[in-house]
């Protein structure tokens, strides 16, 4: 049976009740049908993954949601980020140098003595420059024999080294994000961006282990030091210029054809204090910025901080989430496969994060079919509308999850909203489109289906319904288009055969 699909349809829920009612017009139903017709035909029997690709780089795709900035953007850019900072690459180690005086005694040297080298003597030295895009992202890993590091250990390892330079050139950097975007059909990105300023407090540190396990001890001790945070003027300070420089990187870049907004976060590596100080002004930005759209906790799951401090994190949400109530929150929860912790690691991260935290998106979600409360999980996701971002491509390479394993095939089955996202498609190498043919290739949904999830990532932003209605009114529009296209060329086959 063919189920006709309009964007009015797929939002009417989250717009029930808006002051102004998304007015639609007729749909092009027969060109829907056709689209739908000659997308089945592609994932009917042996996936043809090469048609899929065109088909899905063409299909608008409303936004991505789950998205790194720093690991978004190419290694190719970030070595073009040398010279504009004035640093150097070693290419002993493959890291680059910030330090002054290293950098100037090494372009003292005649070049071929050098072993820092600039942005044009990376390019110029092939050997080189092949084994950073190596190391700097998952290039090649797939396609050799050589020795290699577990590959969620190169994958969070990248990070340390494109560092440097990832922390700057945001204009430049968000420039070419949105024309990647623009080029494959996507017209928003909700990217988290930058982690929010943090103090250290040994004493908070200290004291939030000892109350871990005592949720009224630990209120108590967070609503003490908000207090002393918020007549801090130089923690004010930090949170007003961290605001600003959001704002300065994003000038230019939305227009009519292309929209971002930002998330910032907290790293969940650091001591207690530093992950709530960065909580509060992280959270006091997203009140005082309309670019600022969430706030997200990042770093991989794993780590033995991260397991170790879960809880007392997901008290920190509950707690400012209380005080900051209209602040939306995306978590990492679940981010783990079987043999990454021990079992026990596997059954409370996402329930936590739901239940305690107040999540209003779930982030990966893979150790779903390991959570204690599993069948509860899924259905407070259903019921209160709670969508998870499946990430196939990170998922399969960091943590070894997919196809028939991947536990989306749990949330479409129990009715779980979600949507399709990239995570840090600069490192993974890939691209929205690519997430788009993995799915439809492993799991054949009808065209209906891959339609809505488009849909969806403008229903589940952390927008204004007013901006979801501008939003969804363009992608109706590119809809029609692209579906007219389609139509064509079906009739233009038909009479070539």
């Amino acid at each position: 049976m063919y189920i006709k699909l309009t964007g009015g349809a797929m939002l009417a829920l989250a717009f029930a009740g808006a002051p102004q009612a998304l007015a639609k017009g007729p749909a092009n139903t027969a060109n829907e049908a056709a689209t739908a017709r000659h997308y089945a035909s592609l994932v009917a029997g042996e996936p043809k993954t090469a048609e899929l690709t065109l088909f899905f780089t063409q299909m608008p795709k409303g936004g991505d949601l789950h998205h790194h900035y720093s690991g978004s953007v190419y290694a190719e850019q970030y070595v073009d980020f040398l010279d504009k900072q004035g640093y150097c690459l070693n290419k002993q180690t493959y890291r680059i140098e910030t330090k002054k005086e290293v950098i100037d005694a090494e372009r003292a040297k005649p070049a071929e003595q050098r072993n820092c080298l600039s942005t044009a003597e990376v390019h110029a030295d092939d050997f080189t420059y092949r084994e950073l895009l190596q190391r700097w992202s998952n290039k090649d890993f797939n396609n050799h024999g050589a020795m290699q590091p577990p590959p969620d250990r190169l994958f969070f390892q990248t990070f340390g080294f494109f560092g440097p330079v990832s922390n700057a050139n945001f204009r430049e950097g968000l420039q070419e994000l949105k024309k990647r975007a623009i080029e494959e059909n996507v017209g928003y990105i909700e990217t988290m961006f930058k982690m929010s300023p943090f103090v250290v407090n040994k004493d908070f540190d200290l004291l939030a282990w000892q109350n871990a396990n005592d949720d009224k001890a630990f209120d108590a001790q967070m609503g003490a030091w908000l207090a002393v945070l918020e007549q801090d003027e130089a923690f004010g300070k930090s949170t007003e210029d961290f605001v600003t420089k959001i704002h300065e990187s994003a000038e230019g870049i939305d227009d009519e054809r292309f929209t971002m907004r930002y998330q910032t976060y907290v790293l969940r590596l650091l001591n207690p204090s530093q992950v709530f100080s960065s909580m509060v002004s992280g959270f006091k930005a997203a009140k005082m910025s309309d670019k600022i759209v969430g706030v997200n906790i990042v770093g991989q799951e794993s780590t033995m901080v991260s397991m170790r401090d879960y809880s007392l994190h997901m008290k920190m949400f509950r707690f400012l989430k209380a005080r900051y109530p209209d602040v939306k929150v995306a978590m990492h929860a679940g981010e783990l496969a079987l043999g990454d912790v021990p079992p026990e690691g596997l059954k409370f991260h996402i329930d936590q994060a739901l239940v305690i935290a107040g999540a209003d998106r779930i982030g990966h979600g893979i150790d779903l079919a390991h959570e204690s409360n599993a069948p509860a999980i899924m259905a407070k996701m259903r019921k209160d509308d709670i969508p998870v971002e499946i990430n196939l491509t990170s998922n399969s390479f960091i943590n070894g999850i997919e196809g028939a394993n991947h536990p989306v095939t749990l949330y479409r089955k129990y009715g779980v909203p979600y949507v399709i996202s990239t995570d840090d498609a600069g490192v993974t190498r890939h691209t929205l489109s690519n997430e788009y043919v993995l799915f439809a290739s492993r799991y054949k949904p009808g065209y209906a289906e891959m339609k809505k999830a488009s849909y969806n990532s403008i229903r589940y932003a952390f927008l204004p319904v007013a901006e979801k209605q501008r939003l969804t009114r363009q992608l109706d529009a590119r809809f029609a288009a692209f579906e007219a296209r389609i139509a064509g060329l079906v009739k233009t086959q038909a009479g070539v055969k």
